[in-house]
């Protein structure tokens, strides 16, 4: 099928609904530990608490991305019914989940946001190799990256900036304050609103072949022997983005389980304070408890925000590709070296900054990789398969993203860690050393038609 090259507004409304994606995504990974913490989870366990993601994703990719790639409806198209379920009960999931009484409550509905945001998240990945011709394959994933870094920034600082408006921080021990349960409301709204947008504003290609379409649908119970036989015969590229996709998930995931316990404590010198040292019935120690609680909140604040830093910095990393990509080819393979390793020094110095405020480089350099982690990998990969089962490739090519996070949360991150002491800022440690392994593994990467895209008479 010769496909129309998109102008930059028509590929800005189809990977709109990123932007609420992406505000689920970055409040769950800037806060969830927050809340785990305020709950009464002890750091070592908390690795373990976030395993929901992964699993859910492992689960969940390949299914959707096997199912979307089967649907095709005249009016709602193949993606974007997938699109809708997904926001709609991730809004719920984001509205309910910082008003959890209890830990393992707060645990369950991060299986249940992580579930829904991943029913809408995949498809929007196979929506821009479905929609766009070869030659704008990177344009697109880009441009989903600048809308990405606009989504993470924001979501990242609403806590403080509801703070900043008159809201309370403190709460009682065992609740979480109003600031959060204010920001993840909002991040509820706009998740459903973005999604809504695309899914109004976008339409889709229906398949080449309708006739084979529909012969391949009426095929009954083949989802398994095909979701096997598709990974039994992955493209090498694939495999060896695998590697790259290992370490580079392996050191975010670390960064969103552990940031918040590692620089509260490390670098704004406002760990969580831990119930059992203190005596409730005593008012002076309640009155210590509550004051060392307050200082824990507003230092996670502050650490949501820098970490909007490394949103707001991949979408200058996405906005200048995106100028340059619009007229010229790239080196995917070099710009994704780079960067990854840029974004590893970022951890690394994490450990050895005088104050807080230098924590602003290091989240500049950590969004330069986050910026090539969002597009590099899939414009090299969809131009590697088959088009035809674009949806349930990039469901499997998840497989990638979730293996490394299963290992860190069932004691990866601490096991790792350990090796160079009990301080949780070692965690940053490791995500460094991971990312910068990952940068390195790009010389992995030898197919010129994924390193770089080649002209051909479309």
């Amino acid at each position: 099928m010769n496909k129309r090259k998109l102008n930059f507004w028509e590929i800005w409304n189809m990977s709109f609904g990123f932007l609420g994606i992406q505000f689920g995504f970055a409040l769950q990974g800037g806060f969830m530990s927050r809340i785990f913490q305020t709950l009464g989870a002890a750091k070592d366990d908390i690795p373990l608490m976030w395993i929901a993601a992964p699993l859910t994703g492992l689960l969940v990719q390949p299914v959707i991305g096997y199912l979307s790639d089967r649907t095709w409806n005249p009016r709602w198209g193949r993606r974007r019914p997938y699109f809708l379920i997904g926001a709609i009960l991730s809004s719920l999931a984001l509205f309910f989940v910082p008003h959890s009484p209890v830990l393992w409550i707060a645990v369950g509905f991060l299986w249940i946001l992580d579930a829904s945001i991943n029913i809408s998240m995949e498809p929007f990945r196979a929506l821009v190799a479905d929609k766009l011709p070869e030659s704008q394959r990177s344009y697109g994933f880009v441009v989903q990256t600048l809308i990405i870094g606009i989504g993470t920034w924001v979501a990242s600082n609403l806590p403080w900036v509801v703070s900043t408006l008159g809201v309370s921080d403190s709460a009682a021990q065992g609740v979480v304050p109003m600031t959060v349960k204010v920001a993840f409301a909002v991040g509820a709204f706009v998740f459903l609103v973005s999604i809504l947008y695309t899914v109004f504003t976008t339409s889709e290609y229906p398949p080449e072949d309708m006739e084979e379409f529909e012969r391949e649908k009426a095929k009954k119970n083949q989802f398994i022997p095909d979701i096997i036989n598709n990974i039994g015969s992955m493209p090498t590229t694939m495999k060896r983005l695998g590697i790259i996709q290992f370490f580079s998930w392996f050191a975010f995931f670390t960064m969103w389980s552990m940031a918040n316990p590692a620089l509260t404590e490390h670098v704004f010198d406002a760990p969580a304070p831990v119930k059992e040292s203190y005596n409730m019935d005593n008012p002076t120690e309640l009155e210590a408890y509550n004051v060392a609680n307050t200082a824990f909140q507003k230092a996670s604040n502050s650490v949501g925000s820098y970490m909007g830093v490394y949103g707001l910095s991949s979408m200058a990393f996405a906005l200048l590709l995106v100028l340059y990509t619009s007229k010229r080819r790239i080196n995917r393979k070099y710009v994704h070296m780079v960067s990854l390793i840029l974004g590893g020094i970022g951890f690394l110095i994490m450990k050895f900054i005088p104050s807080h405020e230098y924590l602003t480089i290091s989240f500049i350099l950590i969004g330069f990789a986050w910026g090539s982690i969002l597009s590099m990998p899939y414009a090299m990969l969809s131009s590697s398969v088959d088009p035809k089962k674009m949806g349930v490739i990039m469901g499997i090519f998840n497989m990638f993203i979730v293996i490394p996070q299963i290992i860190a949360a069932i004691g990866g991150i601490v096991f790792i860690s350990n090796l160079f002491g009990k301080e949780a800022i070692n965690a940053m440690l490791v995500a460094g050393i991971s990312l910068i392994l990952a940068g390195l593994s790009n010389f992995l990467i030898t197919n010129k038609k994924a390193i770089t895209y080649e002209i051909e008479n479309e």
